[in-house]
């Protein structure tokens, strides 16, 4: 076959296994949960994803029915429950806890978070997620910052990585202070990111998703004037600084929490932002497998590597949408989605 691009496998950095359909896995047929995967990660090219916030015990069983050879789909990290605060529960996420009966405990001191820490990662948490800065109906809340420092020490001290929802430009700050490694998303409601605020991220080597498309999909309740100026003045100036000076950058999308599973608005927002289309596959293959640890064996392709690949139908070089137009999917070698 001719037109064809061969590049390793997608990685994608923000993803929630809390769509229905994942939930209670155990009592979901292999085939239930494959049509699942396919629909939200290999039919889109993603050979691994990082779960930064679901429940752990059904995650993990989600990874092991794949590890098993039971169920077709990515490979899977998890951060499981996240950490939040007194009175940090965001406001947009109360109401399916309730319906779904998931418990999800705010933290109340620097201990409890620090015991939490560990036994999610006994547990199979490969990472940690904190909401440094949580919405709630009279403003955003930020998490203690010594509640902060104590959970991603630990976290660190068992060697994974902190994830943090940043919220504004304060929750930013307690990011940085605290020693956190990604930004879970760009901060819209923060306003542009000065250079000396870059630089900070960049001099403690923090990443960052910008999960632009997230930002459409929530903004629908207004004007698509008021989207575009929002765009245009915060979300994609923040993406370009960051981007400009040299921050690494993760592709993410925050499927499972949004249900817009098509990934091509994600890439013209990055491009938009002044991202190349070398930039934007650096976000999905290497800058994910150095940042997590796994660059001897994934985010290229080379002899010895883990056979993840992923074969698009056009070109990313001419049209960047072209890295959502996947042909083929293969992990380890094996074609787990297949557009024929």
């Amino acid at each position: 076959m001719q037109g064809l691009v061969v590049t390793a496998g997608f990685w994608n950095s923000h993803v929630h296994f809390l769509p229905p359909t994942l939930l209670h896995a155990e009592q979901k047929t292999a085939a239930q949960l494959g049509s699942q995967l396919e629909t939200m990660f290999t039919r889109w090219g993603f050979t691994t994803v990082f779960d930064i916030a679901s429940v752990l015990e059904n995650t993990t069983l989600i990874r092991r029915r794949i590890d098993n050879g039971e169920v077709i789909g990515p490979r899977i990290l998890t951060t499981g429950e996240p950490f939040w605060g007194k009175g940090g529960t965001p406001i947009y996420v109360k109401g399916f806890l309730e319906a779904n009966h998931i418990d999800i405990p705010e933290v109340r001191s620097p201990a409890q978070g620090a015991e939490r820490v560990r036994q999610q990662i006994r547990e199979g948490a490969d990472g940690i997620k904190i909401f440094a800065g949580s919405v709630e109906a009279d403003g955003i809340l930020i998490m203690p910052a010594d509640l902060a420092k104590a959970v991603v020490d630990e976290a660190h001290r068992a060697g994974k990585p902190v994830f943090a929802h940043p919220s504004n430009q304060q929750g930013i700050e307690l990011a940085i202070q605290s020693g956190v490694d990604i930004l879970a998303h760009t901060t819209p409601d923060g306003g542009p990111w000065t250079p000396a605020l870059v630089e900070r991220l960049k001099a403690a080597h923090v990443a960052l998703i910008p999960t632009l498309t997230l930002w459409h999909v929530e903004s629908r309740k207004l004007s698509s004037a008021d989207f575009e100026k929002g765009m245009n003045d915060v979300a994609l100036p923040q993406l370009r600084a960051f981007s400009e000076a040299g921050g690494q950058i993760l592709f993410g999308t925050d499927i499972g929490y949004i249900e817009q599973f098509d990934t091509s608005e994600e890439f013209l927002w990055m491009s938009r932002a002044g991202m190349t289309f070398q930039q934007i596959l650096a976000s999905l293959t290497t800058n994910p497998a150095q940042r997590f640890g796994l660059a001897s064996h994934s985010g290229r392709v080379s002899q010895g590597m883990d056979a993840d690949l992923v074969v698009l139908g056009a070109d990313p070089a001419l049209d960047v949408s072209a890295f959502s137009k996947v042909r083929y999917t293969i992990r380890a070698g094996k074609i787990i989605y297949s557009a024929n």
